[in-house]
């Protein structure tokens, strides 16, 4: 059983989650140590998406307990856990098509003063103030991503690669505390799969952003993750670095189905 300490900003306790008979996820157990990129890997239908789906508070668990820095978010919706400081992506890019990508951006910030009436009238400074910084910091993220060109696009007219560098910025454009990606190089061509892996890289390095990174590509969870947790049939199968990992004969046997 994983116990919550100050070193993991997240501690998942005997996570169950069944959808009918099915038991998509059967008492799982792990940390993610705070500041790391940590891996969670597994062959299709293991209950990876289940997992973050869950953890993120998109699903209901049966049972378990997911404390989030010190605090049990056990079922919270998603929104005040993603207040906070758990933001996730998805396999699939969940762009509001018909805004531009910077208004994509824009709405992103969990709180946004300014949202009253009376906020609106006695709190034009502080709104203005808040929205300088919001701008400054959403240009920014555009540059950064090489998005800014497309700053007055539709982000439905993104192509795959640049929906995902799109759906990690406004990620980040929340302030987040822990990152959960879903598969991001999932259909992404190797060029932009090249960027996005450096970027992950470069803002755990510099700005000590805790990733939990959902991936098939092994290749890339070893170039990035220094510890890498293995499910398979709702369990947790093995834990380790990736070297280790590929001479573990029960995970080896899990990807090649036995």
């Amino acid at each position: 059983m994983a116990t919550p300490s100050k070193d993991n900003i997240l501690t998942v306790n005997e996570l169950k989650k069944s959808f009918g008979g099915v038991h998509a996820v059967d008492g799982v157990s792990f940390e993610v140590p705070r500041g790391s990129i940590t891996g969670l890997i597994g062959p299709n239908g293991a209950g990876k998406s289940t997992v973050v789906n869950s953890l993120s508070g998109f699903h209901p668990v049966d049972s378990g307990q997911v404390t989030l820095d010190g605090t049990n978010v056990t079922n919270w919706p998603s929104h005040k856990i993603a207040q906070q400081g758990l933001i996730r992506t998805f396999q699939i890019a969940r762009e509001l098509q018909r805004l531009t990508v910077f208004e994509n951006l824009l709405l992103a910030p969990q709180v946004q003063p300014g949202a009253t009436a009376l906020e609106a009238i006695f709190s034009r400074r502080k709104i203005a103030a808040w929205e300088s910084k919001t701008l400054g910091r959403a240009v920014a993220l555009l540059k950064r991503f090489n998005l800014f060109e497309m700053r007055d696009e539709y982000a439905g007219n993104l192509s795959g690669g640049q929906k995902k560098l799109l759906d990690l910025a406004r990620a980040l454009m929340a302030a987040p505390r822990l990152v959960l990606l879903d598969e991001p190089m999932a259909g992404v061509n190797p060029t932009l799969a090249g960027d996005l892996q450096a970027h992950i890289r470069d803002l755990n390095r510099e700005q000590g952003i805790t990733f939990l990174l959902i991936e098939h590509n092994l290749g890339i969870v070893e170039a990035l993750c220094n510890r890498v947790i293995v499910m398979a049939e709702g369990r947790i199968l093995a834990e380790g670095s990736m070297s280790a990992l590929r001479e573990n004969k029960d995970v080896v046997n899990a990807y090649l189905g036995g």
